[in-house]
């Protein structure tokens, strides 16, 4: 047989075997969509994070109280002992050294904000006018703190907190009450929604040093500082560490973490996710396999008459195991492009229920289903492709 004629026979035996055809190519199709779906789901959650790390800022590196073991621990809180605080003055430090371009002290707390026959409770960000910059926000009108203005009473409104508390007025130039104290509202961020879990939009912004009155503290809950390049923030978190050490007489009591870090190991626990999930999936194709080895086992013994009528007019054994292996090869890879296409649209589902998750399948993963599909296929039809060269073409021809 040629290899047209081995195509054109495996095809129309396919085809005439509709239902059996369709189980195959529909076990086939689930288990490449599965791979597929699950897939793009874990690297949309890869992506998701990264986007939304990368959207806090760039060359960022955080200042933390208290000195973390690898154990991720801080092995003073052990022995009841609380790390030493930072301190605007260390703030300031950090501020001075060469490889840092900015930097912004942070207090946060919650605190009542009101107007006339309006009250609510909001989270309220103390900081210096660096914050906007460094953790990437904007501005929709007005301004925040310039340099050397730190002591004026100003407020920053998050977008929904203006238009509650001002829908009918301009907010920029208005009073509003902070506590116990009253502020100036001298700009509005802009929209920007949920960040990392935080919503910019029901925050408010105060100059830190007003904050910590407010708050009744010295303390600082963070420091963000931004390297002047990416090369640099490994030197800078050394170059960091170093003027904390010096200025807590010699003590290591603080933590910096660097964004890259954080990427890192987000990436290698999601990377690692994805992997797993993919090979849950590509279960169902091993599966996929086993039927169709069960069913092309049933068809030998159906098609027994068959086999002998090719046999006894010239065809090998060599082209009944090809004639086998080529119905399994359409099978297969009509149940893989099929299982591809519906990976497709079951992404393009996720991505419109959850527009903020990029749920695309990566090209490596759809490729591998494919290839999978066509092996476990073509490798399950070998046991019946070989009980099939092996019948006696007499004894076949005498079965019907």
């Amino acid at each position: 047989m040629t290899l047209f004629d081995t195509l054109q026979t495996s095809l129309r035996t396919v085809i005439s075997y509709r239902i059996r055809s369709v189980l195959i190519v529909l076990a086939m199709s689930l288990g490449v969509a599965a791979v597929v779906i699950l897939t793009a789901l874990g690297d949309g959650a890869r992506n998701f994070v990264i986007n939304q790390f990368s959207s806090i800022g760039t060359n960022l590196l955080v200042v933390l109280p208290g000195r973390a073991e690898t154990t991720g621990s801080f092995p003073g809180a052990v022995l009841g002992q609380t790390p030493r605080d930072l301190t605007l003055h260390d703030a300031q430090l950090l501020g001075r050294l060469p490889q840092v371009k900015r930097y912004a002290p942070l207090s946060i707390g919650a605190a009542e904000l009101s107007i006339p026959n309006r009250l609510r409770e909001v989270t309220v960000l103390g900081s210096n006018a660096d914050l906007i910059p460094i953790r990437h926000m904007k501005l929709a009108q007005g301004s925040f703190l310039q340099h050397g203005s730190g002591r004026s009473a100003q407020i920053v409104l998050g977008a929904k907190i203006a238009n509650e508390f001002f829908p009918r007025i301009p907010a920029i130039g208005q009073h509003i009450r902070l506590g116990d104290s009253r502020f100036l509202v001298s700009g509005i961020l802009a929209p920007q929604g949920e960040s990392m879990g935080f919503n910019t939009d029901e925050i408010v912004i105060i100059p830190v040093d007003y904050a910590q009155v407010l708050f009744n503290t010295t303390s600082l809950f963070r420091i963000l500082v931004e390297a002047k390049n990416h090369g640099q923030i490994e030197s800078t978190k050394q170059a960091i560490l170093a003027a904390l050490k010096q200025s807590h007489d010699g003590e290591n009591d603080s933590t910096v973490i660097t964004q890259d870090a954080i990427l890192a190991t987000f990436d290698r626990i999601l990377e690692a996710l994805t992997l797993a999930v993919a090979g849950i999936a590509a279960i169902s194709l091993i599966v996929a396999g086993i039927l169709v080895m069960n069913v092309m086992l049933v068809a030998v013994n159906q098609r027994t008459a068959e086999i002998g009528l090719l046999k006894a007019i010239g065809a090998t054994s060599m082209d009944i195991r090809r004639l086998f292996f080529t119905e399994a090869a359409w099978l297969s890879l009509v149940g893989a492009l099929l299982g591809f296409i519906f990976g497709q649209l079951g992404s393009l589902l996720i991505r419109i229920a959850y527009p903020q998750l990029p749920a695309w399948a990566p090209v490596w993963a759809s490729l591998a289903a494919i290839g999978i599909a066509l092996f476990t296929g073509i490798a399950a039809s070998t046991l019946p492709a070989v009980k099939a060269s092996r019948l006696n073409p007499v004894t076949a021809l005498g079965k019907k």
